[in-house]
């Protein structure tokens, strides 16, 4: 015979208190006397009680779920924001759910709003536009957004790319370089920031760069157009990419072609992902911190859930990784 399970009405009358009083104490709606307490934590563990998630929510109005979008889980550097966000969500009592929107723009909206009718708040990493997520306003949840916002009040954590890329431009003339070409996705706003960033500083050097631009910020992407780089009448002495993941199909390429790197061109990327250490040669690239940002972006969505109604943006910093894609040109 199958064992009945206890009740909240069991832990009331085994606490000699109210089913009332157990549920406020269950949902952390009310404090109650350490003694109090002390006896009903008693006797859930030993009748071992467990309450219904789907009922307390109903009671709070919180599912203890929290969405995060994200556009490409294939990607590493989505996986490690994941990886971050998680393990903060984990340590609130939070599931995470989680939905790939897989670098279509057509998909984004559906998918975030079925989302948002599940969870307690949601982290959006989108490619809209800040005027096409105007609607986001809508969702009546609590929201964080990655990148940098400003028509939008909503919290945002972002990654100064502007800096990151400005250090890296720095590295490769201070190393000699002079003919740099950059293999950017103009389709995300993070672009324009780090075109920015390389522009300045080469500006500061009376130097410019050749700009290209790729179709999805992919490895496939970077081994596409390295030809178009690199046979022309002179090819560049360095190759700056979006990300890791172009670098790496870039590079592939290029020595394919019988191009020697870093001795023919140097390479360098963003992002950091796990695979540039190990390929040969080691990528240099800008750490752009990802875990970090998961973390950030969550534990700022679990205060908001909590009352706080800041609207600040928060960035975290960036990192020049150097290794042996790029040599001195001197």
């Amino acid at each position: 015979m199958k064992k009945k399970l206890p009740t909240i009405r069991d832990v009331a009358a085994g606490a000699g208190v109210s089913t009332a009083t157990i549920s406020k104490f269950i949902n952390g709606t009310q404090r109650f006397s350490s003694s109090v307490e002390a006896k009903i934590t008693e006797v859930i563990r030993d009748l071992g009680y467990h309450s219904n998630p789907l009922a307390q929510s109903m009671i709070t109005g919180r599912t203890k779920s929290i969405g995060l979008s994200i556009l490409d889980v294939s990607n590493p550097h989505f996986t490690s924001i994941v990886k971050g966000a998680n393990r903060i969500a984990i340590e609130h009592s939070y599931t995470l759910l989680l939905v790939d929107t897989e670098e279509n723009l057509g998909r984004e909206k559906l998918l975030i709003e079925a989302l948002s009718r599940r969870v307690d708040g949601m982290i959006i990493f989108s490619r809209m536009t800040e005027s096409e997520l105007s609607w986001t306003g809508q969702l009546e949840k609590p929201l964080v957004f990655f990148g940098r916002l400003t028509q939008l009040a909503f919290p945002c954590v972002s990654s100064d790319d502007h800096k990151g890329a400005y250090m890296l431009a720095q590295h490769l003339i201070t190393l000699g370089h002079k003919r740099i070409a950059y293999l950017g996705f103009g389709k995300s706003r993070r672009d324009e920031e780090r075109l920015a960033g390389i522009q300045e500083c080469l500006a500061e050097h009376q130097l410019t760069a050749d700009v290209y631009n790729t179709n999805s910020p992919s490895a496939q992407e970077g081994e596409r157009l390295c030809s178009t780089i690199m046979l022309g009448r002179q090819h560049p002495d360095a190759v700056v990419c979006y990300n890791d993941l172009m670098a790496l199909g870039f590079m592939k390429e290029a020595q394919s072609l019988g191009f020697d790197i870093p001795k023919d061109v140097s390479v360098a990327g963003f992002d950091n992902i796990q695979y540039g250490r190990y390929i040969s040669p080691a990528l240099t690239t800008v750490d752009l911190q990802s875990e970090e940002m998961g973390v950030t972006a969550m534990r700022k969505l679990i205060n908001m859930i909590n009352g706080d109604t800041g609207n600040e943006l928060t960035t975290v910093d960036a990192k020049l990784i150097m290794r042996s894609s790029v040599m001195s040109r001197k």
